[in-house]
């Protein structure tokens, strides 16, 4: 019988994105239990925060995240946790305070006050923009305005790879390599650094394009989750790779967020050993 579910409750003056923020990133560190997220947005008075918080039974499994300006509000807050028993976070009290400190400035204390687009957002919109754009390209188009290039046979993960590096910011561009197709000319000519392969566990793949073909009904190219040819298709994959001289990923038992960390790495390593050499 399963658990049941955590619930994060987020009270915020505001629309609560930034305690969902953090909310989610807890969540990922408890991945053996359920958890529920419930936002309370825009509560700015003493009587909302009781009316939100009267509705929450200690001992249920609940936690409640706060982003809450008002400094008054805050401390009713936490008073009103504690005097449930139900276990609270300030996620604003502590940085606000250090940045007043650090400053010798007391901080306005505006309730909603929206935040700033940083300049990086506006990079990572391009470079998603960018991903999309150049997703499975055989052509080679738009290889040489890549940050980053992945390359690799079919259903290894490269689309949301490059997705996801294009949300970090990396203009991320992504070549198959199809059995008995010349690979693009544009691909020996770029920057070979930026250039990473993909690999996979044979007899997962094999799973993976099985079940892609009952997915599509049985329609696909011949032999595409044979074992025998895909053992051939990686071989010859793996020819590719040795002519690039590009480092290889198994990405077999990899989250995309590893794969993720580890192309970086790579890219930035072979970068930066390029520049020591020029």
């Amino acid at each position: 019988m399963s658990p049941d579910p955590i619930e994060i409750h987020l009270v915020s003056d505001s629309t609560g994105d930034t305690a969902s923020r953090v909310a989610r990133a807890v969540q990922a560190q408890f991945s053996a239990s359920p958890v529920s997220i419930v936002r309370h947005p825009r509560v700015t008075t003493v009587q909302g925060l009781q009316e939100v918080i009267g509705r929450l039974t200690a001992g249920s499994r609940s936690a409640v995240f706060f982003t809450l300006i008002d400094t008054a509000l805050r401390e009713r807050a936490t008073e009103l946790c504690e005097r449930s028993g139900i276990p609270s976070c300030d996620l604003l009290g502590a940085p606000l305070e250090a940045l007043q400190v650090a400053s010798g400035v007391t901080a306005e204390m505006v309730p909603g006050r929206p935040v700033a687009l940083e300049i990086d957002y506006f990079q990572r919109v391009a470079a998603m923009e960018f991903a999309v754009k150049h997703d499975d390209g055989l052509s080679g188009e738009g290889l040489a305005d890549a940050d980053i290039v992945i390359i690799g046979v079919s259903r290894t993960g490269k689309t949301p790879l490059s997705m996801y590096l294009g949300y970090l910011g990396y203009k991320t561009a992504n070549t198959p390599l199809v059995p008995g197709v010349e690979p693009p000319k544009e691909l020996f000519r770029i920057d070979r650094a930026k250039i990473v392969g993909l690999t996979i566990d044979a007899e997962r793949l094999q799973r993976i394009r099985g079940r892609r073909l009952r997915a599509m009904g049985g329609r696909a190219r011949n032999n595409y989750a044979d074992l025998g040819k895909i053992l051939e298709e990686l071989d010859e994959c793996q020819q590719v790779f040795r002519r690039l001289g590009c480092p290889v990923i198994d990405v077999s038992n990899l989250a995309v967020e590893e794969s993720a960390l580890r192309v970086i790495n790579l890219c930035e390593e072979r970068a930066a050993l390029g520049a020591e050499g020029s």
